[in-house]
């Protein structure tokens, strides 16, 4: 079994953020307070290549925390972790403090 996966062209290994469900102080929250469909980018591709033959590069860098759409992606199980692969035109935007 695979240990590390390396995406190729311009795809983005994505490990999507759970929202607590619980704040510090025991309180349940609803699901929907949290609604932000974000993840944090473990590995990304070389690049796809222009119809010139320039090379195009990847749009976001590992470790950055990006927003994603709400559907999509290819789901991708690696030991007992489960990872999102994108493209990159499928980010919406990368989330910053």
């Amino acid at each position: 079994m695979a240990k590390r996966l390396i995406p190729s062209l311009n795809r983005i290994l994505v490990e999507k953020i759970i929202p607590p469900s619980k704040t510090t102080a025991g309180i349940l929250l609803p699901e929907k307070s949290s609604k932000l469909n974000s993840g944090k980018v473990i590995a990304v591709g070389p690049g796809t290549h222009s119809v010139s033959g320039n090379k195009i590069p990847v749009g976001v860098k590992e470790g950055d925390t990006v927003l994603l759409p709400e559907y999509g992606g290819t789901e991708v199980k690696l030991g007992e972790k489960e990872y999102h692969l994108y493209r990159d035109e499928d980010i919406l935007g990368t989330l910053h403090d």
